[in-house]
């Protein structure tokens, strides 16, 4: 039983912000070196803060709801 939860809850989650992590990551990684990017620049910084809190965000969202629906 205790290994069908796993699988059935947390396997996605590590799979979903895992790879969906390394793409992500990878993306920011790219945007920076290309130049696009300026961190020096107050609206660009406020860009990073809100791609990188979202990702956070739900991140830790999705997971209380994990260990809410399965463990609360």
């Amino acid at each position: 039983m205790e290994l069908q939860l796993f699988f059935q809850s947390w396997l996605p989650f590590i799979y979903l912000y895992g790879i969906g992590g390394i793409f992500f990551f990878s993306g920011m990684y790219i945007i920076h070196k290309s130049g696009a990017l300026n961190i020096k620049k107050r609206n660009h910084k406020f860009w990073v803060k809100v791609l990188y809190g979202g990702y956070f965000f739900f991140m830790f969202l999705h997971a209380f709801l994990i260990i809410s629906a399965l463990y609360l």
